[in-house]
């Protein structure tokens, strides 16, 4: 996928930061780049092998408006980003929390799904968190440096226990047993209606793809301890955050 000159030069922006994990002033330049162009920088930096599914991000419509968008965004998830162990604090740039549900998908989602498939198509949930992690200093980003920055996709873990119903009610997080985050699971909207939009965006869904739905609580700064995350009906402790 070939980058034009513009789309070059914030892909470099973006590629240093990760490396170096030094964040970036977001805002500052118009860098010639559209939203098109944002997600071939973000297929550009992310086109490693590993891929294994996507996140969906900035689901609420106020967020979408705050943006200058009408619709979610989306960011590629990788193998390597799967945390199956303890989170280390020193392997982001500025990590942030949020507790999530994901789908893994039992079937292929084609382009042109309807919600009916889509319902036939999820395999079970998971109750989860995403671990953000932007090279845009204190998150403080546009439409087109997010998407192409991977939509902040940092990590993610996911809970031992398969979940053949969606989770009720509210996710709450906690750390070290203190609520740090917490929010509505009916913020998410509807999962088979997202599934199709996904699907149709990015060309259709593989089985065994796994997708996280965005989380309806607000993210918070991560930091050492014990982290968990809980659902109306389901207790899942998580792992450990080590600086």
């Amino acid at each position: 996928m070939n980058l034009n000159a513009a789309e070059q030069a914030l892909a470099g922006v973006i590629g240093e930061a990760r490396r170096n994990r030094t964040p970036v002033s977001g805002r500052t330049r118009q860098w010639d780049v559209d939203i098109i162009g944002a997600y071939r920088i973000q297929h550009h930096l992310q086109r490693q092998s590993d891929g294994i599914g996507y996140k969906l991000g900035l689901i609420s419509p106020a967020k979408q408006t705050q943006m200058g968008l009408n619709q979610p965004i989306y960011g590629h998830l990788r193998r390597s980003m799967w945390i199956e162990g303890e989170i280390g604090l020193r392997d982001f740039i500025q990590p942030r929390l949020e507790p999530e549900i994901a789908v893994v998908l039992r079937k292929a989602l084609p382009a042109e799904a309807e919600p009916g498939m889509a319902a036939h198509a999820i395999g079970g949930y998971f109750l989860g968190v995403e671990v953000l992690d932007s090279v845009w200093a204190d998150y403080h980003f546009s439409a087109v440096e997010v998407i192409a920055d991977n939509a902040s996709a940092g990590a993610f873990l996911l809970g031992n226990c398969l979940l053949e119903a969606m989770p009720s009610g509210s996710l709450h997080l906690y750390l070290n047993g203190v609520l740090r985050s917490e929010g509505s699971v009916d913020a998410l909207g509807n999962i088979e209606e997202r599934l199709c939009w996904l699907a149709r965006t990015v060309g259709g869904l593989q089985a065994g793809q796994i997708v996280l739905l965005g989380s309806p609580a607000q993210a918070v700064p991560a930091e050492a301890g014990v982290l968990e995350v809980r659902s109306a009906n389901h207790h899942l402790v998580l792992t450990k955050v080590n600086e």
